[in-house]
């Protein structure tokens, strides 16, 4: 492994983890929030819908830049964005969510494609599930660090002081990633523009594929369960009698999993089991465990909570290096960052649509497990279609 590669590897698991705890911390926060503010619940459902939103346009639209700019600038942007946008939510007013949402949440959404632009042209082949689940194992550290330690700064800085101490970690590191772009931000395209035609050309780039269309399919399942999971997970579990840094900590105990079992994943994908079944298992694991989810109730015991929150967790949280290192291999040459957009930005929609639901569900019915059992419904049926296809 050449020292260029570990530096790429190792540049884009800490920007994934910086973005993650920036993503998390509305939702780990979220009672001290809607307790301070007033506000409804079903909030969070809404709050975490829009930032979606704004990501799906974002990944839909982030491939220009990604070619004329280069990965290292961009993945600068998109920490530089998540960093304002948090310092919006400061604010309090839900005006200044709504810019927080618009915000942060397309910084946050297209770190992701900027760094598989670099590690795609950095990986050998065989070894891309591996290096793309390590790059991922970045994501559920930000959440571990973020349920773990979020509710417990929030004590004694307030929770607008937990999040601006976050803002301020993520502009250092946009400084740290200066140096390297002289390294990763060549072979430029100065004259690419960004078009408004980009929108519908990213889509079709995935969708005319039959390999990428069934990635975004998959794309779109997971990501909705696990937006689901990392913006109620801690709310239920308050709502059945834990206290909130209880629920914290179950959160960061329960996601500390998806970090080897994303590596798990891509070794597995990489040396042994092809990267279809691997996902096809995964899907099946996300619906088995979310409907588990949807039964907890406060004579569960903590053992058997945790059990279920590992296996969904080790799931719905572990997808990501397997599926974007498929991504990159069936993307043409040179434009894995745009291509892993496009399937991202399903993915997006159901990040949009999963707490939509579930908040629709909430107010409807007053029940917290109901949302999850349906939010798992779509990856069944990609496991299903998956196990049953050959392209995926």
């Amino acid at each position: 492994m050449n020292r260029l590669l570990l530096i790429a590897l190792g540049s884009s698991f800490l920007q994934q983890t910086f973005v993650s705890i920036g993503k998390v911390l509305p939702a780990v926060l979220a009672p001290l929030i809607i307790a301070e503010l007033a506000y409804d619940p079903s909030w969070v459902g809404i709050y975490f819908g829009l930032t979606s939103v704004f990501a799906l346009l974002a990944q839909m639209g982030c491939g220009s830049f990604i070619m004329r700019y280069g990965p290292l600038r961009l993945s600068q942007v998109a920490l530089f964005m998540l960093a304002v946008g948090m310092l919006c939510m400061t604010g309090g007013w839900k005006a200044f969510f709504l810019l927080s949402a618009l915000i942060g949440g397309s910084g946050a959404a297209i770190s992701t494609p900027t760094s598989s632009q670099l590690l795609g042209k950095m990986s050998p082949p065989r070894l891309a599930p591996l290096m793309f689940s390590i790059r991922q194992t970045g994501v559920p550290m930000g959440l571990l660090l973020g349920g773990a330690f979020g509710p417990t700064m929030a004590q004694s800085l307030g929770w607008r002081g937990t999040v601006m101490v976050s803002a301020g970690a993520c502009l250092v590191f946009v400084l740290l990633l200066q140096p390297l772009r002289r390294f990763f931000d060549i072979d430029l395209s100065p004259g690419r523009r960004f078009r408004m035609s980009d929108f519908p050309s990213t889509l079709r780039s995935v969708v005319q594929d039959p390999g990428l269309r069934g990635l975004s399919y998959a794309s779109f399942a997971f990501n909705g369960m696990q937006q689901v999971m990392t913006s109620y997970f801690v709310i239920y579990l308050t709502s059945i009698g834990y206290d909130l840094v209880a629920a914290g900590y179950i959160f960061s105990a329960a996601i500390a999993v998806a970090i080897p079992g994303r590596i798990l994943w891509g070794w597995l994908g990489s040396f042994h089991v092809a990267p279809r079944l691997v996902m096809a298992g995964i899907a099946l694991g996300i619906a088995i465990s979310g409907t588990g989810l949807g039964f907890f109730n406060a004579h569960w015991p903590l053992a058997a909570i945790g059990l279920v929150s590992i296996v969904l967790s080790a799931t719905a949280l572990s997808w990501h290096g397997i599926l974007l290192s498929e991504t990159a291999r069936l993307a043409p040459v040179g434009m894995t960052g745009p291509v892993t957009g496009g399937v991202l930005s399903f993915g997006q929609m159901g990040a949009l649509l999963g707490p939509l639901v579930y908040a629709g569900l909430l107010r409807a019915t007053g029940s917290y497990g109901l949302g999850f059992v349906v939010c798992g419904l779509p990856s069944l049926f990609v496991g299903i279609s998956l196990l049953r296809h050959k392209t995926a």
